[in-house]
């Protein structure tokens, strides 16, 4: 069953589109009085044009590898070669920030540019957090 957005509810979604994770925006929403599934609230921000990724957000070699559609490890040898800027979390485990991944993106190194210029430049602005897209009226 589909309940109908309110609009003082899409104003606060639009609000904290850009600052929090699906999650965050669930539990805030939940204190205004309103009920979202956190899938609810993904498909809304991906239907106005959001990320769901927050601007700030950090990410996982992982992750990385999984949207750029490339092995976990290419993205790991990118951070160990000193490319791509990350913080160590455990042993074989590291944490990216997004501003550093979008430097990594408009400065990558010589020998790995011609691969960098061939991934999908939506997948990136999707990483980075500016995903945001004009909307109609």
């Amino acid at each position: 069953m589909c309940t109908k957005w309110a609009k003082k509810e899409l104003e606060t979604l639009e609000e904290m589109a850009e600052m929090y994770t699906p999650e965050q925006i669930v539990f805030r929403l939940k204190r205004r009085g309103y009920y979202r599934t956190v899938s609810a609230v993904k498909n809304k921000l991906y239907s106005l044009g959001y990320s769901i990724r927050p601007i700030l957000d950090n990410y996982s070699c992982s992750e990385i590898a999984k949207n750029l559609c490339l092995h976990p490890t290419t993205v790991t040898y990118w951070v160990r070669q000193g490319w791509l800027k990350a913080k160590k979390r455990c042993t074989s485990c590291y944490q990216v920030k997004s501003r550093d991944l979008k430097q990594f993106f408009k400065n990558p190194p010589q020998s790995i540019r011609k691969r960098i210029a061939a991934i999908d430049p939506q997948v990136v602005r999707y990483l980075v957090g500016s995903f945001r897209q004009d909307r109609c009226s």
